[in-house]
């Protein structure tokens, strides 16, 4: 983390007075007055330092030094047509130096009837936000610019708080003691700390030199203001709400619509969103919403970045079993290092509570005919075989009512494994799954036929009835892998013996060993699991990937930590899910990064321990490596859009005490996935604010296969002999909820830490053309010349190569026709001063915007032609207009050309991908007929399934439509 992708630790000290925080429109304009330095970008690729202030009568903007003479530097109020946040203008897109500005840092403020920009570059993102909630705010307000100098006195807020004042001044006299005050805050916002609040207090007192201690109206009043208010939600709350304090339901309608990506809502759910928010009695009796209310409303269940639809089942659950990640636990009856710990019944509680559903039984002869667990380096203590499956049978379906796997270790002597044998069918009874599998079927049951029941995964006799007791090779891993290390090892496995009735209750997940993928794939029969060390994936990962991920389209594979982690550290599950591996054993008892990464992923689908793999890493017919360095076959990369605006409430480390109670956080974001998306960024440090500092730093990321990928905020405390952890949050791609959201922050051991977040914003949008991120947007447009085709390979049979000949023209189309309609959509984002992770409801409110004259009527008119909205102009109209109607009209053109031509040139693909299916079964003998044998045969198999994976998405719908979803 301290490396962070190469990035330099970088301290900000904020512009911003730190005593005095943002907390109205009053004081931007205060700010505003006083000034500040600020860049003035040029065309020419030229960056000017000016001071820049707005005129105490609040009718213009002035900047000095300059060349002009004091009349001409400077723009008045009346001038302003718009103000952008962000590089969102001709200006800074062709600037040479513009990859060195800052996005969240510039701001344009566009004037005059042809739209001229004056681009600008704050040295912070705060200070920008400031001059323009400032700027809107008084353009908004042109008409009656002073109005609401008469102070804040009057606004819904400060009513509100007088309300809430003169309730708690039981004697009435307008003053309390400050310890009633201090209290009175903290029940209106529980996560401020006593000593700050008293601090801020003294402050107030000490500025109007008074001696007493005793709290009036006013004081309590601004005190809570500047230590409620974050500035963040309330530049945000100014932004949507059209420069006003408050939202109405309207405005709320539209921010849950354009920002948040909610569908179907109405003014009647916004309504009731106000009413259950909203602090004041008068803001719930007439329909809005105040800095207070909307800041309750982002930090609640509603505005959290985890998708609700995931935290139930949402995933289909009658595939194979083979089909699906499993929640596995390794050693489970640890609670502490593999070395030295002792064997605790408390290991299963806590993994069952977890939704894990593979759980590890090593049992042992114990004294009294009782087998035990226990950990054999460490004999002194152990827990009964009874007491364990006992708590299995109380925990096992709490957390999840998919099936639970037992891994049984047996290393007991026959009669003890009878008496196994006979407590698991009295404690289990009917739950044990014990049916024989099917000879006809060829793959495993579904988790959803599987429902409620417990399968013992361990060693099995031959069929023969008769044989009541015979000899298998050990499950014994660790004095396997020891075994295979020494010296004078022979290859030969340790032999144990085992009695018909255990062997009788094992069906569906035999033991067997593994050899090779080519024996594997012509004997193994599909109830049958492999176990691999920690080392042995790791090499046939790095050898074999495409191999791998193809044998666990129909086999279970059981990955269990190496050996050498004598202190229960866990390996990297995200190495083996990305060869489909289902069963990754981790370590419940030892927490970390690789911890996160396992229960973080698992939180999807209901947390019920079964996540489906990739559609690509299931089909029978279809091409994925593991080691894919770029673009995957079949499945469309994505932009993902983050920014860090802010944190909360971050304690201390743990730990630390060499700076007493100050901390110095910053943020890391990590993308875990194939190697293609794995990356790293990080924020500045922000000094000495634990409470509510502010990072305003937006990253950009590819992503190539989403459905494999998560993400990790980790907050560090940025100090010179070591940064120390604060918090973590670990989330599948797939669950990330777009727009405003507040994050859940957890401990080093995976609680969740109560009011400690982190706010925001996350936007994701399609990526054109390939290849890693790149300094500029992710979302840029990709013209023919340098568009990039999935290109089909050649097999080597005439007869087949031919059929996929034919689909090479309808896939470009196919492509070009995509490109060329978001290449549209983001030529109309960019003259409407969006940003590309802006949405298409945003950009039509904006152009909408744009359309109107100066006495507020429409410049043009809405017209229908063939069912398609076309936009024509009710008169003369200035050029930047007609720039606007341009790029509407290309876009309805490139939508309508879409819309129309679609089916057509789907219906050759599904022609040319059906036509090569019909060849799959007969692939292998075509190419013995060929003379193709040995790699040359693999060679071509596995250059049909690519060309199969290329084509099959675009056999769907999706594809084609996808551009108005994103």
């Amino acid at each position: 983390n301290q490396k962070c992708g190469g990035r330099k630790k970088t301290v900000s000290f904020s512009s911003m007075p730190s005593e005095k925080k943002i907390s109205s429109a009053n004081d931007c304009i205060s700010f505003m007055q006083a000034g500040c330095e600020l860049k003035k970008v040029r065309p020419n690729s030229r960056i000017y330092n000016r001071f820049f202030t707005l005129d105490p009568d609040l009718q213009a903007l002035r900047w000095e030094p300059s060349k002009k003479d004091l009349e001409k530097a400077k723009l008045d109020i009346s001038a302003i047509k718009e103000i952008r946040l962000g590089k969102n203008t001709e200006t800074f897109r062709n600037n040479g130096l513009a990859d060195q500005i800052c996005e969240d840092c510039a701001f344009s403020i566009l004037h005059g009837e042809n739209y001229e920009s004056l681009d600008l570059v704050a040295n912070s993102a705060d200070v920008a936000n400031i001059w323009v909630s400032g700027l809107r705010y008084l353009v908004s307000r042109s008409k009656q610019p002073l109005d609401f100098m008469e102070g804040n006195q009057n606004t819904p807020r400060f009513m509100w708080l007088k309300t809430v004042f003169q309730a708690a001044d039981v004697d009435g006299n307008g003053i309390m003691l400050e310890d009633t005050s201090v209290e009175l805050i903290k029940q209106l916002n529980p996560t401020l700390k006593e000593a700050k609040i008293r601090l801020k207090f003294k402050e107030i007192q000490k500025s109007k030199e008074k001696l007493t201690t005793r709290v009036t109206e006013e004081e309590f009043c601004e005190a809570f203001c500047e230590l409620c208010t974050r500035p963040e939600v309330y530049f945000l709350l100014v932004q949507i709400s059209k420069n006003k304090e408050y939202l109405d339901a309207n405005d709320l309608m539209l921010f849950l619509e354009a920002e948040q990506g909610v569908t179907h809502i109405t003014e009647d759910i916004c309504l009731d969103i106000i009413k259950r928010y909203e602090l004041s009695e008068e803001g719930r009796q007439k329909g809005f919403l105040a800095i207070d209310g909307f800041t309750q409303y982002l930090l609640s269940s509603e505005c959290d970045i985890f998708d609700p639809e995931q935290k139930k089942v949402a995933q289909d659950m009658t595939q194979p079993l083979s089909h699906y990640y499993i929640n596995a636990s390794h050693n489970t009856y640890l609670i502490e290092d593999q070395f030295r710990g002792p064997a605790d019944i408390n290991g299963y509680v806590r993994a069952l509570k977890m939704g894990c559903r593979s759980i590890e039984l090593d049992v042992s002869d114990g004294s009294d005919n009782e087998p035990i667990l226990c950990n054999r380096n460490n004999m002194t203590t152990h827990v009964s075989f009874r007491s364990v499956i006992e708590v299995i049978n109380k925990f096992a379906f709490i957390a999840s009512e998919y099936p639970l796997i037992l891994c049984l270790g047996n290393h007991c002597s026959l009669p003890q494994q009878k008496v196994m044998v006979q407590q698991m069918k009295k404690v289990f009874g009917n739950k044990l799954y014990t049916e024989a599998p099917l000879l006809s079927e060829s793959y495993l049951p579904s988790p959803e036929k599987l429902k409620r029941m417990i399968i013992v995964k361990g060693k099995k006799l031959p069929s023969d009835p008769d044989v009541l007791e015979g000899e298998v090779t050990d499950e014994d891993e660790e004095a396997e892998m020891s075994r295979r290390m020494s010296v004078d090892y022979n290859g030969e496995q340790k032999q144990i013996r085992l009695c018909r009735e255990l062997s009788d209750l094992v069906s569906i997940c035999k033991s067997v060993q593994y050899r090779d993928f080519e024996l594997s794939m012509k004997s193994q029969n599909y109830w049958e699991i492999c176990s691999f060390s920690e080392t042995e994936a790791s090499r046939i990962a790095n050898e074999y990937p495409e191999d791998f991920v193809n044998y666990n389209k129909k086999f279970l594979s059981r990955i269990y930590p190496s050996a050498m982690r004598i202190d229960s550290s866990n390996l990297n599950p995200q190495d083996f899910w990305n060869c489909g591996c289902q069963i990754v054993a981790m370590n419940f008892q030892t927490p970390g990064p690789m911890m996160d990464l396992h229960t973080g992923w698992f939180l999807q689908n209901g947390g019920c321990g079964y996540v489906l793999r990739p559609s690509i890493m299931r089909d029978e017919v279809s091409y994925f490596s593991a080691n894919t360095k770029g673009i995957v076959p079949g499945v469309s990369p994505l932009a993902l859009h983050i920014k860090i605006i802010s944190g909360q409430n971050f304690p201390k480390p743990k730990g630390a005490c060499a700076k007493g109670d100050v901390i110095d956080p910053y943020v890391c974001v990590e993308i875990h996935g194939i190697p293609a998306d794995c990356s790293e960024q990080r924020t500045k440090t922000v000094q000495q604010n634990s409470d509510n500092p502010i990072f305003d730093e937006t990253f950009e990321f590819q992503v190539n296969l989403p459905e494999l990928a998560m993400i990790r905020f980790v907050v560090l405390d940025d100090d010179y002999i070591g940064d120390e952890f604060i918090g973590q949050y670990t989330i599948p791609f797939e669950c990330l909820q777009p727009g405003y959201r507040h994050v859940p922050l957890r401990s080093f051991v995976g609680d969740i830490m109560e009011h400690v977040t982190l706010f925001v914003h996350i936007a994701i949008t399609n990526r054109s053309g390939g290849g890693k991120a790149q300094k500029r947007s992710l979302s840029v447009r990709m013209g023919k010349k340098v568009r990039e085709y999935t290109m089909l390979r050649n097999i080597g049979l005439k007869t087949i190569d031919d059929i996929f000949k034919i689909a090479v023209h309808p896939l470009r189309e196919a492509i070009d026709m995509r490109e060329n309609m978001q290449n549209a959509i983001v030529s109309i984002k960019e003259l409407c001063g969006l940003p590309p992770v802006a949405s298409l409801k945003q950009c039509l409110l904006t152009l909408s915007s744009r359309l109107i004259t100066s006495d507020n009527t429409p410049s043009v008119s809405l017209v229908m032609k063939d069912s398609f909205p076309y936009l024509e102009p009710l008169g003369a109209i200035p050029d930047v207009q007609k720039k606007m109607l341009a790029a509407y009209d290309l876009m309805i053109q490139e939508s309508r050309f879409l819309i129309e031509m679609a089916d057509t040139v789907q219906e050759k693909i599904v022609q040319c991908q059906k036509a090569g299916m019909e060849f799959h079964e007969e692939l292998h003998n075509l190419g013995a007929k060929e003379g193709l044998k040995g790699r040359k045969l693999n060679k071509a198999t596995e250059s049909f399934a690519w060309n199969i994976t290329v084509l099959k998405p675009w056999t769907k719908i999706t594809p084609f439509y996808s551009i108005f979803t994103c």
